[in-house]
């Protein structure tokens, strides 16, 4: 018995052992050959070499990481109410999520887009759209805040947006959904010849970056998915990808995957400029909300505007062009050159690439295949480059290296594939975890991509991080992208949906950041510019208090003479003015956020007292070795209270 007991020992030690030695050495031989960890460690103190700008899907957000790295550095409140920072809570900030809806503090946001110049990103200013209530949002860099929020009427479902023209002329921002335009009550079996599609185009201040809804294209009431400007050769004209060209209005999964083909839609917006200019356009009323913040005011701005500039595609026979697509198309991409116009057919096997150069001759020369609603249809034979043979199951989106090579999702086989620009052939492919969207290459929607890194987004990833319940982790996934073959080097997880990302050099936008804010450049109407300027006035029921905030107190600290049933506005100015000085103030029972106010600035917050008693306020971000003494407190007393305002600091 012992002896088979000892025999039984050995033999298992002796496997173990095996295994552990065999283990031992492919994880030894992995890391030597691969020294993943080396290519994306970021030593302590130093730099990231990219700044990476991804999506927050139906967070609303957008967050910055930094690129080899994955570092979160920061979360931008764009589209939604954000606690950590006051946005879409403070007095200032509420305007920027109003809409023709009236306030709404969220929505879906998913494609950012980096300005360029010349076809090159930079660095001024990052775009994104709201996907469910339709909105361009402009971020400007200098201090990674959101600048402007323009909303899109005639639109639903903004998908197919925020791309950007080479020189930043225009944000092109396409609806997903096709409506009635104008809005009206209509049977919804009436869907087809009777909805229409939208494509918008905002124009761009070169200078301070403002929006303006230029003009609009009403389309047939297809689906527009997806879109990419052309560069180079192409510029002057915009593509985006439709589906559902069936007009079916109920089970789309069926009904809208009848055609063999749907198209990509060749947008002449250089023609559309002559036809506006020359007086073509037709004013139609509209209902759309433009929200600026102001940087010297630190205060946003809500105005509606009431009229849009359109022009019916289907009346003009040189503006719109249909590129017939494998069915169901999605990504519609652009390669740095200008020349190859890639449609990713989700229901397709293969991935179908289309000619500029091919598309003009077929223009020039007429070699059309009918129309769609007097969109000229282009045949198929005489502007297809090239196929792609069965590359993998469910493509959607591509970008490229710059280096004659594009990399394409996968969706259903969940992996990137990569293969040359001209020749068509497979070259490499690498599996994802698990069920990617989205891929981005930092600069691989410009003329000249950095050829680096690639990163792919993933829908879902099981078993691959720690269980945190029934919501499980999206993820990003970083590849090495400058050999041969590409090389996963690291994964980490995202906030909400990384639906896309974009990514720059990081030394074009890190030396630009603002250092300074300057107290003499405040203009907020409530602004003191030194403690002695603090004062606190009752105005009727409302009680206005004038604030200043310094290392390590408030002024005034105490404050008497409110009573229950005032309605308290606490306006509040940072006195510091170096960029890493931010203080924050929370308020006993107030029902808005905390207002983090940083340097230079002055936020407003409202409090609505309930109770009799005295209730303290306090300094919510970390500014000093004395930080937890920097505090105060507002004495409350009844309504029919005749204790007059006071208020001091040190009993002065």
């Amino acid at each position: 018995m012992n002896k088979n007991i000892n025999l039984f020992l050995i033999s298992a030690f002796a496997s173990f052992t095996l295994f552990s030695c065999n283990n031992s050495k492919e994880s030894s031989k992995g890391a030597i050959s691969t020294n993943a960890a080396e290519k994306v460690y970021v030593a302590p103190g130093e730099y990231d070499e990219y700044y990476g700008f991804f999506s927050g899907g139906f967070s609303g957000q957008l967050s910055v990481y930094g690129l080899p790295s994955g570092r979160l550095f920061k979360v931008i409140p764009v589209f939604s109410q954000d606690p950590e920072k006051g946005y879409g809570y403070s007095e200032e900030t509420k305007p920027m999520l109003m809409t023709s809806h009236g306030f709404i503090p969220w929505d879906d946001s998913h494609h950012p887009d980096i300005s360029q110049t010349n076809g090159e990103l930079d660095g001024r200013w990052i775009f994104i759209n709201g996907n469910n209530t339709p909105r361009i949002a402009r971020i400007d860099l200098e201090d990674f805040s959101t600048a402007e929020i323009i909303e899109v009427p005639n639109s639903a479902g903004n998908h197919s947006s925020s791309f950007i023209t080479e020189n930043t002329e225009y944000v092109v921002a396409g609806t997903r959904f096709s409506v009635p335009i104008p809005q009206r009550d209509m049977p919804i079996k009436d869907y087809k010849g009777n909805f229409k599609g939208a494509l918008s185009f905002i124009k761009v201040d070169q200078q301070s970056g403002e929006m303006d809804l230029a003009f609009q294209i009403h389309m047939p009431g297809f689906n527009y998915d997806l879109s990419h400007p052309g560069r180079g050769k192409s510029h002057g004209w915009f593509f985006f990808t439709t589906y559902n060209t069936e007009e079916a209005h109920s089970l789309l999964e069926v009904n809208a995957s009848q055609n063999d083909k749907d198209f990509i839609a060749a947008v002449n917006w250089k023609k559309a400029e002559e036809y506006i200019k020359a007086g073509k356009g037709k004013k139609m009323p509209a209902n759309y909300a433009h929200n600026k913040f102001d940087p010297e005011t630190h205060t946003a701005t809500h105005t509606m505007k009431k009229e849009v500039l359109v022009l019916d595609a289907t009346e003009f026979d040189d503006l719109v062009y249909l590129l017939p697509t494998p069915k169901s198309p999605h990504g519609c991409d652009v390669d740095p050159s200008g020349e190859y116009i890639i449609g990713n057919g989700k229901l397709s096997a293969n991935l179908t690439v289309h000619s500029f150069t091919k598309m003009l001759d077929a223009i020039e020369n007429k070699k059309f295949d009918g129309d769609a609603y007097g969109l000229p249809i282009l045949k198929f034979d005489e502007v297809l480059a090239g196929v792609v043979e069965q590359p993998g199951l469910g493509p959607l989106h591509t970008e490229f290296d710059g280096r004659g090579n594009a990399y394409t999702t996968f969706f259903i086989s969940s992996e990137v594939v990569k293969w040359k620009l001209g020749t068509w052939e497979i070259v490499d492919r690498k599996p994802t975890y698990y069920s990617v969207g989205h891929l981005m290459i930092p600069g691989g929607n410009s003329r000249k991509p950095d050829g680096k890194y690639m990163v792919a987004m993933n829908k879902i990833t099981k078993d691959r991080y720690l269980p945190v319940g029934p919501d499980l982790n999206h993820s990003a996934q970083l590849y090495d992208i400058t050999g041969d073959k590409m090389e996963l080097i690291l994964d980490f997880p995202t906030i909400g949906e990384p639906h896309y990302a974009a990514a720059i050099k990081a030394d074009k936008i890190k030396d630009k950041a603002r250092q300074i804010y300057k107290l003499s450049e405040n203009k907020h109407p409530y602004a003191v510019k030194s403690p002695n300027e603090t004062k606190v006035e009752r105005k009727g029921n409302e009680v206005h208090i004038y604030m200043s905030m310094i290392r390590s107190h408030f002024t005034p600290d105490n404050i008497e003479g409110v009573k229950v049933g005032d309605k308290v506005f606490f306006h509040v100015t940072n006195l510091e003015q170096d960029f890493d000085v931010p203080h924050g103030i929370a308020m006993l029972g107030a029902n808005t956020s905390e207002l983090l106010v940083t340097p230079g600035k002055t936020e407003t917050f409202v409090w609505e007292p309930k109770q009799v008693g005295v209730w303290p306020f306090y300094c919510t971000d970390f500014c000093s070795a004395l930080h937890q003494e920097m505090q105060g407190y507002i004495r409350v007393s009844p309504k029919d209270s005749n204790i007059e305002l006071s208020w001091s600091l040190d009993d002065e």
